[in-house]
C-alpha cells in the first residue's frame, strides 16, 4: 500500500470490500472476496482453488478493457499514470494452469494494467512468470520492530504490556506481525492486567495438529491412521491450507524425533509436500505421510527396543 500510495496518491486509501461472482465455462459460480480503490484491485485468487485461471484471467481481463474515460482524463490531468494496479496474493498457491494464464494475460494488457505479485514461495511461481517480473525480497520484521509495534498498539488501546510478554508473543509468531497481534489480543481477553510469565494462546488449528502429532507418536495401527485421518480432513474442511498442515505437522513430530530419523522424515515431508502441489485431493497425500511417517517410526522403536 505503501507504493501504490505514493503512485496514486491519498485516493488509494479508499477502499471498498466487494464480493464478486464470476463463471466459468461449465457455468459454474465462482465467488471471491476483492479489496478496490479508484486505482487498484487486490484478491487473492488461489481462495478459488483449481478454477483460480478464470478468475485471473477475468479480472485483468475486465480492469484493462473498462477503463472508464473520464477517470483517464482526470488521471492525466493529476499528472497520475494511465494504469490500474492488480495486486494478487498467495501466488504461489496459484495451480500451473492459472500462473500459464497469469503469463499469457500479462503480456496482452501490460499497456494498460500493472500487476504486482506476493508470495511467500517463489519456487512454486513457474519460471516465465518470474522471468517478467522484477523480484523484491521483503524480509519479515525483526523481533525488535514487532515488539515496537506491539507496544505502540497497547498506547493506542490504553495497555500495558510487560517487554517480556511481548518479546514471547514474537517469538512464538515466528515473526509475523499479523499473528502477533492477533495473539497478543488473544492474551488480553484471556487475562488483563499482563503479567510477564502469562501463557501466550497459540492459534486453535496449531493446538489440534499438536494433538493429531502425539496421536501418530502414541500409536502406529490402520485404526490409528483411520482416526488421524479423520481429524485431517476436518482441518482442510476448516480452510486450513494443505501445506500448511504439512509444515505445522512435520514440525511437531520433529521435536519427539530421535536425530537418526529427522533426516529421513524431512525427505519425506518434501517427497509428498510435492506431491501435494501437483494433485488435486489433499487428503489423499497428507494421508500418505502419516502412513509413511507411521511405518518409519514404529520399525525404528521395534529396531531399538526390541
Amino acid at each position: 500500500m505503501a507504493l501504490l500510495r505514493q503512485i496514486f496518491g491519498p485516493g488509494v486509501l479508499k477502499l471498498k470490500l466487494e464480493h464478486r461472482s464470476f463463471k466459468t465455462p461449465t457455468d459454474k459460480v465462482l465467488e471471491v472476496t476483492t479489496v478496490a480503490s479508484n486505482y487498484h484491485i487486490e484478491m487473492t485468487p488461489g481462495d478459488a482453488g483449481n478454477n483460480d485461471r478464470f478468475i485471473v484471467q477475468e479480472v485483468i481481463k475486465e480492469i484493462a478493457q473498462n477503463n472508464p474515460l473520464h477517470v483517464q482524463q482526470s488521471k492525466q490531468s493529476e499528472g497520475k499514470p494511465m494504469f490500474k494496479v492488480v495486486l494478487l496474493m498467495e501466488v504461489d498457491r496459484l495451480s500451473r494452469q492459472a500462473q500459464a494464464a497469469l503469463r499469457r494475460t500479462m503480456e496482452k494488457y501490460m499497456s494498460s494494467c500493472r500487476l504486482i505479485l506476493c508470495c511467500t514461495n517463489p519456487s512454486k511461481v513457474i519460471e516465465p512468470v518470474r522471468s517478467r517480473c522484477l523480484g523484491i525480497r521483503v524480509p519479515a520484521p525483526s523481533h525488535e520492530e514487532i515488539c515496537g509495534v506491539l507496544a505502540e498498539v497497547c498506547r493506542r488501546e490504553s495497555l500495558v504490556c510487560p517487554p517480556q510478554l511481548a518479546v514471547r508473543v514474537s517469538k512464538a509468531s515466528g515473526r509475523n506481525l499479523r499473528r502477533a497481534v492477533l495473539m497478543l489480543e488473544a492474551c488480553r481477553v484471556k487475562q488483563y492486567p499482563f503479567k510477564e510469565d502469562q501463557e501466550v494462546a497459540y492459534m486453535d488449528w496449531e493446538v489440534y495438529i499438536a494433538g493429531v502429532a502425539r496421536d501418530i507418536t502414541s500409536e502406529q495401527s490402520p485404526q490409528r491412521l483411520l482416526l488421524v485421518r479423520t481429524k485431517l480432513y476436518n482441518l482442510l474442511t476448516n480452510c486450513i491450507p494443505p501445506d500448511i498442515i504439512m509444515q505445522a505437522l512435520t514440525k511437531e513430530l520433529m521435536k519427539v524425533l530421535d536425530d537418526q530419523l529427522k533426516h529421513e522424515v524431512a525427505h519425506w515431508a518434501a517427497f509428498y509436500e510435492h506431491r501435494l502441489q501437483l494433485g488435486s485431493k489433499e487428503i489423499y497425500h497428507l494421508e500418505a505421510f502419516v502412513a509413511k511417517f507411521m511405518s518409519i517410526y514404529k520399525q525404528f522403536m521395534i529396531n531399538l527396543f526390541g
